[in-house]
């Protein structure tokens, strides 16, 4: 028999068996399912936060807070020394009014709290720069340089709270990662007990297979073709219900920052690939677990 032969009746042989036993098939097909439905759920989620963190890495800024009492011409003076730095894109000057003009259009329920005489906000300079620039020891000593003047009174650099999501989103990933091995050793587990469940019902037909000369290759090789087909049906369920979940909430959100940063794009397709390859890679190998001590209708 050539290989393609082998392969057509074992998978032929598989597909029969499941649904023969399609309730026990079921039960390992879910438990693959939904450990690759969670762990593609942290996968998607640490996938559109690294996005978003890495647009707005791009965009950070940082803001000098100035003292109150600083003057227009000192607070120009400063703007132009530090446009002069090579790693700044752009310097803006923010005076006491604009900042409360600026606070009223982005709170408006809390514009009561700028309009009075003084100006409670200080004025500011925000200065945009160049990421590849932004890690390099001698922009962090011009950084700190700057807080040390006398006129600056707070620093307020977007890249510490960046910083922060960046290692809430490795969190997320290795949850997720952690998780999903968890799940999966039991879907093997699962899977495994299966087969040889399937296995033990078969142990006639088998006897008869090898006494008729049939090598363990062909008496085996239907079992493993159900061990993958398992697998690939719970992977390509996993990523249906999380394609599903996934476009409910883009719906439901569109529009709003929860839209924005969770649910912005799907997993990429090796991704998909790559959950549906490693679903039939644990049903394979629940299979080869549960068959490796076993000699198949042996008397």
């Amino acid at each position: 028999m050539t290989l393609r032969r082998a392969l057509v009746y074992f998978l032929r042989e598989a597909a029969v068996s499941l649904v023969r036993s399609w309730k026990v098939s079921l039960l390992a097909v879910l438990t693959i399912a939904v450990s690759l439905l969670i762990g593609g759920a942290f996968l998607l989620l640490a996938a559109n936060l690294s996005a978003v963190v890495e647009r707005w890495r791009e965009e950070a800024r940082v803001v000098l807070y100035l003292e109150p009492d600083s003057l227009t011409a000192e607070r120009a003076a400063l703007a132009r020394e530090i446009a002069a730095a090579p790693w700044v894109t752009a310097v803006e000057e923010v005076g006491p009014d604009e900042a409360a003009e600026r606070f009223r259009t982005a709170f408006p329920s809390l514009a009561d709290l700028v309009d009075g005489g003084d100006h409670p906000l200080p004025p500011s300079v925000a200065i945009a720069f160049d990421p590849a620039a932004a890690g390099s020891a001698r922009f962090e000593a011009w950084l700190a340089d700057l807080g040390e003047r006398p006129e600056v009174d707070l620093v307020d650099d977007d890249r510490d709270w960046l910083r922060r999501l960046g290692a809430l989103v490795t969190l997320v990933r290795g949850l997720g990662l952690a998780l999903s091995a968890v799940l999966l050793a039991a879907a093997v587990f699962t899977i495994s007990a299966v087969i040889r469940l399937t296995a033990y019902l078969y142990q006639e037909e088998i006897a008869v297979m090898r006494l008729v000369g049939a090598t363990e290759f062909y008496i085996r090789g239907p079992f493993y073709a159900e061990g993958v087909l398992q697998g690939l049906i719970g992977g390509l369920a996993a990523v249906g219900g999380l394609w599903l979940a996934w476009t409910a909430t883009a719906r439901r959100s569109a529009g709003t920052l929860l839209g924005a940063v969770l649910a912005p794009e799907f997993l990429g397709w090796r991704t998909v690939v790559l959950l549906v390859l490693l679903g039939a890679g644990a049903g394979l190998t629940g299979a080869v677990l549960s068959l490796r001590r076993e000699r198949l209708g042996a008397a």
